[in-house]
C-alpha cells in the first residue's frame, strides 16, 4: 500500500497509518526485518524528493505569485507532517522496553539522522534559499525547526536505551560509530542556531562515546570529534567576547544582551568541561591532534590581558569569561603534561607563530613550568622548559603587567612580564630534581649564549638565583667554568660579552675565601688571564684582595701596553692591547682609591703615548682602533683633572676630525661621556683658544644628532657639564640653533615632546612586531642551506685604503718617537735601528717607482 502511493499527501497518510496502526502489533525482534527495512528507504526517498522540490520552488518565491507561495507552504506543511510521523514512530519504540537491541532498529537511526541533518541544513540556509522572502513562510519554517528539534531529542532518548556489550556484533558497533559521526556532522550545522540544541547534541556524542568506550574507542574518528569540540569551544568563546564588547560600547549592562551573554558563558563552560572529559578518556588517540589543543590554548590566551590583542571589555565580564576558560581548562593541561606528542608540539622550535600568539606561547610554558614540580620524575624529565620569550618584544617594551602574589598572605600586585617570567622560572629552578640538574645547567648556558639579549638576561637572572639558592661550592664551581669559557673564546664573540656580564654578577655572590681561590687560580699578573679580569668588577672583592688584584692588573696591563707602544704598533696586535686597556679601566673605576699616585701617573703617561698613533680616517676604518679610542676616552675621564694642555689639545683635535667623518654610534657615545666629565676641568690658558671652540662644536653636533639614544645622552651630558663647568661662556656657544636650545630647555623642564596614548603606543608596538617578524623570516630564509658548496673567496689585490692604513701606522710611529725624544735622551741602539728602517724605506720607495 505504502509503495504504491502516488502523491506526497497520500504517502504521508499511509506512513501515518503504518506507524500508528500496524507498528504497535509488530514484535521488537521483527521490527527491523518486517517494518523499518521496508518502510524507511521509501520514506527517505519521499523526504529527499520533498526537499529537492522545496529548494527548487523556493528560488522563485515572491509575494505577488500567490500560487507558488501556496505550493511552497504546502510542501513545508508536508515536511512538518513527515517529521511528526517519524517522531511518533521513535517515541513508540522508546516505550517498548528499557534496553533496545541495535539489531532490532538498525535502519531507524541512520534514516532519522539523515532527515534531521538535511532539515536543519535547510533551516540554516533559509535566508539564501528563500531569497529574502522568509516572512511568507516563517511560521512553517519555525514549525519545521521545532519538529526536527523534537525528533532529534526523541531519537537521542531512544539511542540512550541501546544495549551493547562485549559480545555485540561487529555490525552493531559499526552502526553506533556511524550514528556518532553523523551527529557530529549535525553539530557543525547547528552550531549557530540554538545554544540548548547545540549543547544537547554534543552531550549525546560525549555520553555515547564514554558509555561504549571499550567497544568504540578504536573505531571513532577522535581527531574529528576533538576538532569539532575545539572549534565550537572557540566559537562560543568569541561570541562571549563580542557580546561583552557590545555591552561595553553600548554601556548597557542589563536586559537581553546580558541574558544572552550569560547563556553564552554557560555554553562556554559546557564546552570546556566536555573537552576536559573527552580528553581524559581518549588522550592516547590524540597523537596527531595535539596541534589543535595547542592552538586552542594560544587563541584563548591571546584574548586575555596582558596580550596586546585582547579586546576592550569590562573587568566583570572578563573575569566571568576567565573563570570559565582559564580555570576550567587548567585540568586539561594537567592531563596533557605526561603526553609526549603534546610536549613535542608545544616545544617545537618551528611553530612559526603569528605575533598575537607569541606571548600566549610564553604564558603556556610558564603554566607548564609551574605544574612540573608536582609531577612524577618521568614527566619532569620529559619536558625541557629552557625556552625563550624573545619574541614577546612588544609586551616587554611597553611593558605589560600580570598579577602575582609577592608575599604570603598578601594580595596579588601587577608586575612586569619580565619580572613575572623570572619569578616563575626561579620557582621552577628551586623545585628541579637533582637528576635533572645537568639539563638545567645546559639550558641556562644555552640561553645565555643565545642570540636573544632579553633571553640571555633572563637566564643570567635565573643563574644568579641559582647561585644564591644553592651552595657556595656550586657558585664557585660555576664561576670557574664561566671564567674558563671567557678565557678560551675570542673576545670579539658576542657570547663573550654575555658570559662576561654573568661572570661579573656571579663574583659578587661568591664567598670571600672562594674569591681568594679564584684570584689564585686566575692570577691577575699573568697577561693570559687579563681576558677574564676585564669583565670583573673589583668592587665584588674584599678590600685587601681588591687592592692587591688592582695593582697586579695595572702592572700586567701597563706591560702589555708598553710592549705594543715600543713595537711596530701593528693593527693586527691590538686585541691584547684593548684587553689591557679594559683591565686598566676596570682597575681605575672600581679600585681607583687603591692605586698609588706613582701608579696613576704611570697609567696616564702610557695613555698619552697612544694618542700619537690615532688618526681620524684610520680610526673610522678599523674596528679595533674604534674600541681603543672608546677605552682611552673612558680612561681619561678618570684622569680628567690631570690632563696637560698638549694631551687635551690632541684629544679634542682627534674627536673633532672624527666626528666630521660620521663615526659609529658607540664611538659617539664614548665622546658624549667624555664631554660630560669636562665640567670638572679648568682648561689651561694655553689650550683654551683651540679647545673651547672644539668643545662647543662637539656639543652642538651631538645635541643635534638624529639618533635618539645619542641625542638623549648628549642632553644629559650637556646638563651635567653646564652645572659643573667654570667656563660659563662656553655653555651658550654649544646651543647654536634655536631648535637645539628649545630641546635643552624642554629637557631641563622635563617636558615631553609628544604625548602618546596607551592605545597608540600599543598599536605602534604591533606594527613594529610585524616588521620584525618579517625580517626574522627573511633572515632565516637567507640562512637556509642551498645544498651548494660555498665558493672560494677570491684573492683581491690590496686596496688603496689598506695602503693608507699602513702608511698611517708608520706616521703614527714617527710622531710617537718625536714625542719620546722631546721628553728625554734616547737609548744607544736607537740610532742603529733608525738606519735600518731608513734602508728599508728606501727599498720600498724604489719598488714603488
Amino acid at each position: 500500500m505504502y509503495q504504491e502511493a502516488e502523491d506526497w499527501t497520500e504517502h504521508i497518510r499511509v506512513l501515518r497509518i503504518l506507524t500508528e496502526m500496524f507498528l504497535p502489533h509488530i514484535s521488537l525482534a521483527d521490527l527491523e526485518q518486517t517494518f523499518f527495512s521496508k518502510v524507511l528507504p521509501k520514506t527517505l526517498q519521499l523526504f529527499d524528493s520533498l526537499m529537492y522540490e522545496l529548494s527548487t520552488e523556493a528560488k522563485g518565491l515572491t509575494s505577488q505569485d500567490t500560487e507558488l507561495c501556496s505550493t511552497v507552504r504546502n510542501l513545508l506543511q508536508t515536511v512538518v507532517q513527515l517529521l511528526e510521523t517519524l517522531t511518533g514512530c521513535v517515541r513508540y519504540i522508546c516505550t517498548l522496553q528499557e534496553c533496545v537491541p541495535m539489531e532490532s532498529i538498525r535502519t531507524l537511526p541512520s534514516s532519522v539522522l539523515h532527515v534531521i541533518k538535511n532539515t536543519f541544513t535547510h533551516c540554516k540556509d533559509s535566508e539564501s534559499v528563500y531569497c529574502g522572502h522568509l516572512h511568507l513562510i516563517s511560521d512553517l519554517l519555525q514549525a519545521m525547526f521545532k519538529e526536527t528539534y523534537s525528533l532529534q531529542k526523541q531519537l537521542m532518548e531512544l539511542l540512550d536505551t541501546i544495549s551493547m556489550d562485549s559480545a555485540s556484533a561487529e555490525d552493531n558497533i559499526t552502526d553506533m560509530v556511524s550514528v556518532i559521526h553523523t551527529v557530529l556532522e549535525i553539530c557543525s550545522v547547528i552550531s549557530n542556531m540554538d545554544h540548548a540544541l547545540h549543547a544537547n547534541t554534543w552531550k549525546f556524542i560525549i555520553k555515547q562515546s564514554l558509555k561504549h568506550h571499550s567497544l568504540l574507542q578504536c573505531h571513532l574518528k577522535h581527531s574529528d570529534i576533538l576538532s569539532g569540540l575545539c572549534k565550537d569551544t572557540l566559537l562560543s568563546f568569541q561570541s562571549c567576547l563580542q557580546l561583552a564588547e557590545q555591552m561595553r560600547m553600548s554601556e548597557i549592562q542589563q536586559g537581553a544582551d546580558l541574558r544572552l551573554f550569560q547563556k553564552t558563558v554557560k555554553l562556554c563552560r559546557f564546552f570546556a568541561n566536555s573537552l576536559v572529559h573527552y580528553t581524559k578518556e581518549f588522550l592516547s588517540f590524540f597523537s596527531d591532534s595535539c596541534s589543535q589543543l595547542h592552538q586552542l590554548f594560544l587563541q584563548i590566551y591571546s584574548k586575555f590581558p596582558p596580550s596586546l590583542y585582547a579586546p576592550e571589555i569590562l573587568e566583570a565580564h572578563r573575569d566571568e569569561i576567565s573563570r570559565v576558560f582559564l580555570v576550567a581548562l587548567d585540568p586539561l593541561i594537567n592531563q596533557l603534561l605526561p603526553f609526549s606528542p603534546f610536549m613535542e608540539q608545544v616545544l617545537n622550535e618551528k611553530l612559526g607563530l603569528p605575533p598575537e600568539q607569541q606571548l600566549p606561547q610564553c604564558l603556556i610554558l610558564i603554566t607548564i613550568m609551574d605544574k612540573l614540580s608536582s609531577q612524577p620524575e618521568e614527566v619532569q624529565t620529559l619536558w625541557n622548559t629552557g625556552k625563550s620569550f624573545q619574541q614577546c618584544s612588544g609586551e616587554l617594551s611597553l611593558p605589560v603587567c600580570l598579577p602575582e602574589v609577592i608575599g604570603t598572605g598578601q594580595p596579588a600586585v601587577p608586575i612586569t612580564l619580565y619580572h613575572y617570567v623570572c619569578v616563575h622560572l626561579c620557582s621552577f629552578i628551586a623545585s628541579t630534581l637533582p637528576s635533572n640538574f645537568p639539563q638545567l645547567e645546559y639550558a641556562l648556558l644555552d640561553a645565555v649564549l643565545g642570540s636573544s639579549m632579553i633571553t640571555s638576561l633572563l637566564a643570567m637572572d635565573a643563574w644568579c638565583f641559582l647561585a644564591r639558592y644553592g651552595t657556595a661550592e656550586l657558585c664557585a664551581h660555576h664561576v670557574v667554568v664561566i671564567a674558563h669559557l671567557v678565557k678560551s673564546w675570542p673576545s670579539d664573540c658576542y657570547q663573550v660579552s654575555a658570559l662576561g656580564v654573568l661572570l661579573r654578577r656571579m663574583l659578587f655572590l661568591m664567598a670571600p675565601d672562594h674569591q681568594a681561590k679564584f684570584a689564585h687560580k686566575f692570577l691577575p699578573e699573568e697577561e693570559e688571564n687579563l681576558a677574564v679580569w676585564q669583565h670583573i668588577s673589583l668592587k665584588a672583592l674584599s678590600p685587601d684582595l681588591r687592592k692587591r688584584v688592582a695593582r697586579q692588573l695595572c702592572g700586567a696591563g701597563l706591560a702589555q701596553c708598553r710592549r705594543w707602544l715600543n713595537s711596530r704598533r701593528a693593527l693586527g696586535e691590538l686585541r691584547p692591547v684593548n684587553t689591557a686597556l679594559s683591565v686598566l679601566l676596570s682597575a681605575c673605576n672600581f679600585a681607583g682609591d687603591c692605586l698609588e699616585a706613582e701608579l696613576q701617573a704611570s697609567i696616564l703617561g702610557v695613555l698619552g703615548q697612544f694618542w700619537t698613533s690615532l688618526q681620524a680616517k684610520q680610526v673610522l676604518d678599523e674596528p679595533w682602533l674604534q674600541q681603543m679610542l672608546c677605552l682611552l676616552l673612558h680612561l681619561l675621564e678618570f684622569f680628567i683633572q690631570a690632563l696637560d694642555a698638549q694631551l687635551t689639545t690632541q684629544v679634542f683635535a682627534l674627536q673633532c676630525a672624527l666626528l666630521q667623518l660620521d663615526p659609529p654610534d658607540h664611538v659617539r657615545l664614548a665622546m658624549v661621556d667624555f664631554l660630560s666629565s669636562m665640567g670638572k676641568v679648568f682648561i689651561p690658558q694655553e689650550a683654551q683658544r683651540q679647545v673651547v671652540p672644539q668643545l662647543s662644536s662637539l656639543f652642538a653636533s651631538l645635541l643635534a644628532d638624529q639618533t635618539w639614544l645619542i641625542h638623549q645622552h648628549a642632553l644629559e651630558a650637556f646638563t651635567h657639564f653646564a652645572e659643573e663647568t667654570s667656563h660659563e661662556d662656553v655653555v651658550p656657544q654649544c646651543l647654536k640653533s634655536e631648535e637645539t636650545k628649545n630641546k635643552v630647555v624642554s629637557f631641563l623642564a622635563k617636558t615631553r615632546q609628544v604625548e602618546e596614548t596607551t592605545e597608540a603606543r600599543a598599536e605602534c608596538v604591533k606594527q613594529e612586531r610585524i616588521v620584525c617578524s618579517a625580517e626574522r623570516t627573511n633572515t632565516a630564509r637567507d640562512l637556509e642551506p642551498t645544498g651548494e658548496p660555498l665558493a672560494k673567496r677570491a684573492c683581491h689585490p690590496p686596496s688603496e685604503e689598506q695602503y693608507k692604513a699602513a702608511v698611517g701606522t708608520m706616521e703614527g710611529a714617527v710622531e710617537a718617537l718625536k714625542l719620546l725624544l722631546r721628553k728625554g735622551s734616547p737609548p744607544a741602539w736607537l740610532s742603529v735601528k733608525l738606519d735600518t728602517l731608513h734602508t728599508a724605506i728606501a727599498i720600498l720607495r724604489d719598488s714603488v717607482r
